[in-house]
């Protein structure tokens, strides 16, 4: 087991759109951004691994939360910049 400490990662800028941040296993973050809880218009995306919503129209909220966050919690993947 490694005894190094953690890299501190810079978090990025917030979208004006920004409704969720969920930080990463990896450090990393998962926006979820759009125009809110009664949209089918917000998305998901990861700082990390690039991943993000798979439907390009958007969801509504409250189905998105969960996805959004069930990422969060298995990306490993570190920010690059």
């Amino acid at each position: 087991m490694s005894t190094a400490p953690l890299a501190a990662f810079t978090e990025p800028d917030r979208p004006k759109d920004l409704l969720i941040r969920f930080i990463t296993v990896g450090g990393s973050y998962v926006d979820v951004t759009g125009p809110g809880e009664h949209s089918d218009k917000n998305r998901w995306s990861c700082h990390g691994c690039g991943d993000s919503s798979q439907l390009i129209q958007g969801d509504f909220l409250f189905c998105i939360r969960p996805d959004a966050n069930t990422h969060a919690t298995t990306c490993r993947a570190i920010p690059l910049k």
